[in-house]
């Protein structure tokens, strides 16, 4: 996987990311790494042929790409992200249609981060106690040009960056995943 953070413009694209399943699919394998779809379908909950087809579906946009290095047989087909991210902007849109795709991809993927959110607020104290004062949240108001807002999104990304791709120590301590998410958007109090 490509450590780089892919724009997307295209509808098609836009399309395959407003869809629950492909979206939780991509989440897997940032996860999860490279998997079958049998495994993700275990972490998902779905039939396999289900998350077969949706991840066809990925790989037909280069979202997602065969790993055949990992198979033991000609059957079995394992799958990896081909990049670290995804993003993109309904910023110059002039197609209506594709303007309707990239608003959805963008409530879907707002939605999916606020219920993850949510999960965790709701979760049984057991979970809670588990991880302490660990999970946060935080908000801000910041006075910043477009300029300034496109270089605080740089040095975020820089930062997130590092703590993903860093080497986990091997120190005997169970990490978790944890989902982290933000957005720097021009609003009024």
């Amino acid at each position: 996987m490509s450590k780089e953070i892919r724009e997307v413009s295209g509808s098609d694209v836009l399309a395959a990311l407003a869809h629950p399943l492909r979206r939780r699919l991509m989440d897997v394998l940032k996860v999860h790494g490279a998997c079958t779809a049998s495994m993700m379908a275990e972490r998902t909950g779905q039939a396999v042929a289900n998350v077969s087809h949706h991840i066809k579906v990925l790989a037909g946009c280069d979202l997602v790409e065969e790993a055949p290095e990992l198979a033991r047989d000609r059957r079995e087909r394992w799958w990896r992200l081909v990049s670290a991210g995804v993003r993109w902007s309904t910023a110059g849109a002039t197609d209506p249609a594709g303007e309707a795709v990239a608003q959805a991809a963008l409530a879907l993927n707002l939605e999916r981060q606020s219920g993850l959110a949510r999960a965790w607020w709701t979760a049984d104290e057991t979970e809670k106690d588990h991880w302490g004062a660990g999970p946060f949240s935080t908000d801000h108001w910041l006075r910043l040009t477009p300029e300034e807002l496109a270089e605080f999104e740089r040095q975020l990304q820089a930062l997130v960056g590092g703590w993903r791709d860093r080497a986990i120590p091997d120190d005997g301590q169970e990490r978790e995943s944890v989902f982290f998410f933000a957005h720097g958007v021009p609003a009024k109090p």
